[in-house]
């Protein structure tokens, strides 16, 4: 048994196993196993390079619900997106990476974050210090030891909002996974991280060019989760929001700058101007009315930003 060092990552390479493209879906939690393995599988066939996830209070579990979507694919990556710190020992977490990543040929990406208050303390775990919680998290994690076979080492991304946790992506892990960002976020980002850690924002899509269709679909369906979290209050006031973009679900201002919404080529657009700033890799996030799955945009949406 042997004390794991820190785990050896490449940035580049896992931008190119990454893609410039994947999907990135919170509703798969909800659904059953055998409509997110045909979810899964098309994502993989129209040719997205990675599959993120997120891992609520009360959803799927981050570990085996990663197994479910690597066992539904070949060459996908799965990633989670995040995997919670507060509700593991980092122990667990560790071996939890080792084991997927050995078991499905390097195609697992570890994201790790420090998640929100709300979402912690629901769970009967105490939210606090997040920097420091993350700081301490990583350094456990590399101390841990595995007795299991292990291949490639699992690489690892943190979610990462705030320039002090962007940083410590940079210096202890792979790099950033951004969530609820804009591409001026993820040049502010870039700028901290340098040229080599691996930047992956997440962007909100809707193929709706009805304007107030479309806002009125993303204020209900989108917006307004998460602007009752403070950590994602407190990014968009240092990208220069204020109180009266919070009200009301959104001002169209905040609407416009976070859910990319229009024909296929407004989308692209929002795409490549992330890709401009910094990103090396997008995911797209479908809004969709009654928790749907948004499939039918992503196969529109695939030609044009797959092409590539």
């Amino acid at each position: 048994m042997a004390q794991q060092d820190t785990p050896v990552q490449d940035p580049r390479a896992i931008a190119g196993r990454l893609g410039r493209v994947g999907v990135w879906h919170g509703g798969l939690g909800r659904v059953s196993a055998a409509t997110e393995r045909e979810f899964a599988a098309e994502v993989e066939q129209l040719g997205y390079g990675a599959l993120w996830f997120g891992e609520a209070q009360a959803t799927k579990e981050a570990f085996a619900h990663a197994g479910l979507l690597l066992a539904a694919t070949e060459r996908l990556t799965v990633a989670t997106g995040i995997a919670n710190i507060w509700v593991r020992d980092a122990t667990a977490m560790n071996a939890g990476a080792h084991t997927l990543a050995e078991a499905y040929d390097g195609r697992f990406l570890l994201g790790l974050g420090a998640s929100h208050a709300p979402q912690v303390n629901g769970r009967g775990h105490a939210y606090a210090k997040p920097l420091a919680a993350m700081r301490s998290y990583l350094a456990a994690m590399d101390a841990a030891t595995y007795e299991g076979p292990v291949a490639t080492p699992p690489a690892r991304v943190l979610a990462a909002l705030g320039p002090k946790m962007v940083e410590l992506a940079g210096e202890r892990a792979a790099g950033v996974h951004s969530y609820f960002v804009t591409p001026e976020h993820t040049a502010g980002a870039r700028e901290i991280l340098g040229d080599t850690p691996l930047l992956a924002p997440e962007q909100a899509v809707l193929l709706e060019t009805d304007p107030a269709t479309a806002r009125a679909l993303i204020r209900e369906h989108h917006l307004g989760f998460y602007l009752a979290l403070p950590n994602y209050v407190n990014s968009l006031r240092r990208l220069g929001f204020g109180d009266d973009d919070f009200t009301g679900g959104g001002s169209d201002r905040l609407v416009d700058a976070i859910v990319a919404w229009g024909d296929v080529d407004a989308i692209r657009r929002r795409v490549q101007e992330h890709h401009d700033a910094g990103a090396d890799h997008v995911s797209l996030q479908p809004v969709a009315a009654n928790r749907g799955l948004g499939i039918d945009q992503l196969r529109e949406l695939a030609p044009a930003l797959l092409a590539d």
